[in-house]
């Protein structure tokens, strides 16, 4: 009976500890910022520059607006879309390069796509085209 009573005082007391200490609000916030704006989408990799009118086949936009790569992209998973490596400023491509927020042109390039990319800019595996 003894013990048992020990133990009851111990478990008040320890209570009691819990019931006064200060709490702490721990909080946790993750952003990735917002996609940027990019007249014809944006590289599938850091840093994210914008692309070229014409590296991105059509099954990257919907309604004319492109829809992913990169970290924004939520599209479906395992989803491959071609694109033109000429207009790749990783395989070499110097040519002139839209600025963010800039509008898309009258005409738009004609698309001569010979690779596919995942949203993350792997290449496909074999076979898969």
């Amino acid at each position: 009976m003894k013990t048992l009573r020990q133990l009851g005082f111990l478990t008040f007391i320890v209570g009691l500890v819990m019931a006064t200490a200060p709490t702490g609000a721990a909080q946790v916030a993750i952003g990735i910022g917002v996609a940027p704006v990019c007249p014809y989408g944006y590289y599938e990799a850091p840093p994210y520059n914008c692309a070229p009118d014409g590296y991105y086949g059509p099954e990257w936009f919907s309604g004319g607006i492109f829809f992913g790569a990169g970290p924004w992209f939520h599209g479906p998973g395992h989803f491959y879309g071609h694109v033109d490596h000429q207009l790749d400023y990783r395989k070499g491509y110097r040519g002139a390069m839209p600025g963010r927020g800039e509008g898309m042109a009258e005409h738009r390039a004609e698309f001569h796509g010979q690779a596919m990319h995942d949203s993350r800019g792997h290449e496909a595996p074999r076979g898969h085209r």
